[in-house]
């Protein structure tokens, strides 16, 4: 399985303070992740991406972000260090891959890209062969033939394309991508159920066209946890002592948001934990919104404590190690009321 990155601040940030310079950065959890325990593939070495928009955008380079993939472990790779070190940028996406569906190549490499749309995925959506025509018959013509790749995961952002009202909108609201984030999820979940599919998807899904992130913590089951998601927030992401990074509060602000797979750095104090089931939401001026995902997978909070999620099915796919120990529990004020989907 893999691992995933977001950042979006109000101010670029060089990319080596989240890809390379952190103790646990994401390039270390590539082959020291600490929150996951994978016995087939113990390391996520099956390539890697970045993608990243400029401050300003420049109409003659145009609004898409640049995305920089390779098939080499990322640990290892001297032109993804270089770049780190030259590059600033206020909204980042990143990726280091384990593979579970798609063969190693570049087309099949995190970040994907559509105009200035950006798509991430950890996780798997269950015996998708056995539904993949279906999802392929739902991705319309204009989208089907820019698929390069063979992933579950770049078809699951074919979909989400093919369901945008506006596919070639100038730009998007925050509702447009989190209600049609919403309804991928939805088709992707009537495509299994009526393929016969019995087993979850994991899916943690990110998108953004540049000013808005939308991610999920998602498992297509009522019983178990999702893949690892967390957030941090606060006005500065630095440096204390090599190799250490805290995240600061100066005050009420978010200046900056991290979204990850696994935690950039070990101060429990930074880190909280998404709920799963819930879509997370960074709007263009940097509201941070939570809201649980409503489905026939919703369990309600008054039932969540009587029947707590197992991490059996989670920790067999290698995507929570069975050590970890919760960093926090609740979301406090900043959960909103769900959202219910349906097909």
């Amino acid at each position: 399985m893999c691992r995933f990155l977001i950042y979006k601040g109000t101010e670029p940030i060089q990319l080596a303070h989240l890809l390379t310079r952190p103790a646990h950065s994401i390039i270390n959890q590539a082959f020291d992740s600490r929150l996951r325990l994978d016995t087939r593939r113990p390391i996520n070495g099956d390539g890697f991406g970045v993608g990243w928009y400029d401050k300003e955008v420049d109409e003659e380079m145009g609004r898409q972000p640049c995305i920089f993939t390779s098939v080499t472990p990322a640990w290892n790779n001297i032109n993804l260090i270089r770049l780190a070190e030259k590059i600033k940028s206020p909204l980042v996406f990143a990726h280091v891959r384990a593979t579970t569906a798609g063969t190693l190549s570049l087309d099949n490499c995190h970040p994907f890209q559509f105009n200035q749309l950006m798509w991430m995925h950890n996780g798997e959506l269950a015996c998708f062969m056995k539904y993949k025509r279906r999802v392929q018959s739902a991705v319309r013509d204009e989208i089907y033939e820019k698929i390069l790749g063979n992933t579950d995961s770049e078809w699951a952002f074919g979909l989400f394309l093919s369901l945008l009202p506006d596919l070639n909108a100038a730009s998007f609201t925050y509702k447009d991508l989190q209600k049609t984030m919403l309804a991928t999820i939805a088709k992707l979940n009537q495509f299994a159920r009526e393929a016969g599919v019995t087993e979850p998807s994991l899916m943690n899904f990110a998108v953004t066209d540049g000013s808005t992130v939308v991610a999920t913590r998602y498992i297509s089951s009522k019983t178990e946890e999702a893949a690892s998601l967390y957030f941090s927030s606060g006005t500065t992401f630095s440096e204390t002592s090599r190799g250490h990074y805290k995240m600061s509060k100066r005050d009420k602000r978010e200046d900056i948001v991290v979204i990850a797979s696994e935690p950039l750095t070990f101060e429990k104090a930074d880190w909280l934990e998404i709920k799963t089931n819930t879509l997370i939401v960074i709007t263009p001026k940097m509201n941070l919104l939570q809201i649980p995902i409503v489905d026939e997978f919703h369990v309600p909070p008054a039932d969540a404590v009587l029947h707590k999620r197992a991490t059996s099915f989670v920790e067999e796919k290698g995507l929570l190690s069975p050590r970890l120990v919760a960093m926090t529990a609740g979301m406090g004020d900043l959960t909103l009321s769900p959202i219910e989907i349906t097909a």
